[in-house]
């Protein structure tokens, strides 16, 4: 191994984050740039911290939910409703690069902490504010949770089964594009900012994101002008596509093209299948679609999940079972993957996270930080980074500026 990639922090190290989010939205953002290298510290308001510390259960006093979001951070406990924690915010705005918040609209700016402000103290800051609905339009100021911005981006009308009522997605998408599409501006703003010198404000909504992860919905809707409706596992055009029951379990099988559909008659020992009048082009089998899951099912019931898995492996088409997300964990490839990893807690002690989900071929996987304990590093960082002396702590500790214990 290189000096180098011994050595390799990731490709954003050197880059100091100021995490001003909770909950799901902006912890998930802030945690993929703590993945790439980002020093990133998590400023929690006392007392009652980040909310999701409240959510049970807990593993010695730690919530599950604040764990599986918040790896790869510092914790300090500030109170930024008094001058004096403001103020240490401000000087580790001068000496950051990148700040993300989650608030409503406007409470930054209350706080006298909105991005005109720090944007003087500091003109590189680049600063991701994160929203239900953005900084402008007419639903800017309206709460919002996952299942909110699910229900008005359309998303959640065509999550379920046929038939029956729509329900929200199982993984909370409407909260984790903020993770997926925040990193990505801030990215592209860290590029600008090397040739400009400047930072600049990012306005990322969750609706805007789910919206735009409609894709070919959205599409679909323009050139018909109706609604597409929920489907549950199947696919609206693309059929056989979907979960189709086996002996034990189900088996999901994916068939996007002819080839796989020859396939997978021959695996199905229905060879016939791929001949019928019916089911010769995929809109031939999208229209008929009722009959061939039913002569499918009929089939797949007669096996076991596991039989299934090697017939259809080995005729080369696509296909899963249907994983608890137990063993989805641990199956090999999640751990080939380093998908599972291993961290130390301040007050747990060894615990399995989720891994880092982007790899760099050639570079070491870096050991992964656990997430920290309430207020774990504020003393820390502000004795190290800020210069504060232990009387300095000491005196804002006793006027409950940081440092005030979790309700």
């Amino acid at each position: 191994m290189s000096r180098e990639e011994s050595t390799w922090a990731g490709p954003l190290a050197g880059l100091r984050v100021i995490d001003l989010t909770r909950v799901l939205a902006g912890p998930f953002c802030t945690q993929s740039l703590g993945d790439l290298g980002a020093e990133v510290l998590k400023i929690e308001p006392p007392g009652l911290g980040d909310e999701t510390r409240h959510f049970p259960p807990f593993v010695a006093g730690e919530s599950h939910y604040f764990l599986g979001i918040n790896r790869n951070k510092k914790s300090l406990v500030i109170d930024l409703q008094q001058q004096a924690g403001a103020d240490i915010l401000r000087e580790l705005v001068a000496n950051a690069d990148i700040l993300v918040e989650n608030y409503r609209p406007g409470v930054m700016e209350r706080l006298g902490l909105g991005y005109g402000k720090l944007a003087a103290i500091n003109p590189r800051l680049i600063y991701c504010a994160i929203s239900g609905f953005g900084l402008t339009g007419p639903l800017r100021d309206k709460p919002s949770f996952d299942i909110v911005t699910q229900a008005l981006s359309g998303g959640l009308s065509i999550n379920g089964e046929r038939g029956h009522m729509p329900v929200k997605l199982g993984i909370p998408l409407g909260d984790m594009v903020g993770g997926v599409f925040g990193p990505m501006a801030i990215l592209a703003a860290l590029h600008e900012r090397a040739q400009t010198g400047r930072g600049r404000l990012i306005d990322i909504s969750l609706y805007d994101g789910l919206i735009g992860m409609l894709g070919y919905f959205a599409q679909l809707a323009f050139i018909t002008g109706e609604d597409p409706k929920p489907m549950g596992s199947s696919h609206p055009n693309i059929v056989p596509y979907g979960s189709f029951p086996a002996s034990d379990g189900s088996i999901i099988i994916a068939v996007l093209s002819e080839r796989f559909w020859g396939k997978l008659c021959e695996a199905l020992e229905r060879p016939e299948l791929a001949h019928d009048p019916r089911f010769l082009t995929p809109t031939l089998r999208r229209d008929h679609r009722d009959e061939l899951d039913r002569l499918i099912s009929e089939v797949t019931e007669t096996r076991t999940v596991a039989e299934w898995e090697k017939r259809l492996a080995e005729a080369d088409v696509p296909h899963a079972p249907v994983l608890g997300v137990t063993a989805a964990l641990a199956h090999p490839h999640a751990q080939a993957r380093d998908m599972v990893v291993e961290a130390q807690h301040a007050a747990i002690g060894p615990i399995r996270v989720v891994g880092r989900p982007i790899k760099f071929p050639g570079m070491p996987q870096r050991p992964v930080t656990a997430p920290p304990s309430f207020g774990q590093h504020t003393a820390e960082v502000l004795r190290d980074l800020l210069g504060y002396t232990d009387a300095d702590i000491a005196a804002l500790r006793g006027t409950g500026v940081i440092d005030r214990k979790r309700n």
